[in-house]
C-alpha cells in the first residue's frame, strides 16, 4: 500500500538477526520508485526497516540506492553495509515535518534495485 512501482516477495523461513520482530523483515518491497501516505500536517519519526535477504547479494556494494525523505537525501545507501551483513535488520530513523498533508519517499536505483521491508510512521508530540 502506498508504493509506486516494484513488486513484493516473501521469504517466510528466513532467519533474521539483530531484531525482536523478524517477521517484518521476511517480506520485501523492491524495485519501487516511490512511497506516499496521506498524513495530517505535523512532526513524525519515520522508521525505515531494511534487511538484505536476497541471496543474489553476497557483499557490500552489490545493492546501492538513494532515497529522499523529508528534505534529506540518503545517497549510496547500502543495506548490507549498514546492517553488517546478510539477513541482519537495520532501522534508519528520520525526523520529518509534514506540511502538505502527505509523506513522500523517492527511491532511485544505482546498483541493483532499491528494497525496503517496512515503514513505520510515528507522530511526535
Amino acid at each position: 500500500m502506498g508504493f509506486s512501482g516494484g513488486d513484493v516477495i516473501e521469504r517466510p523461513d528466513q532467519q533474521i538477526a539483530n531484531t525482536r520482530q523478524p517477521e517484518i523483515y521476511r517480506s520485501e518491497h523492491y524495485s519501487m520508485e516511490a512511497f506516499s501516505q496521506k498524513l495530517p500536517n505535523g512532526k513524525y519519526q519515520v522508521k525505515l526497516h531494511f534487511c538484505e535477504t536476497y541471496d543474489g547479494i553476497t557483499d557490500a556494494g552489490q545493492r546501492v540506492f538513494t532515497f529522499e525523505l523529508g528534505g534529506k537525501t540518503f545517497k549510496d545507501f547500502d543495506v548490507w553495509a549498514k546492517a553488517g551483513g546478510f539477513a541482519r535488520a537495520y532501522v534508519e530513523t528520520v525526523p520529518v515535518e509534514i506540511t502538505n498533508g502527505q509523506l513522500d519517499i523517492k527511491f532511485t536505483a544505482q546498483t541493483e534495485n532499491p528494497e525496503i521491508n517496512a515503514i513505520e510512521i510515528i507522530p511526535v508530540q
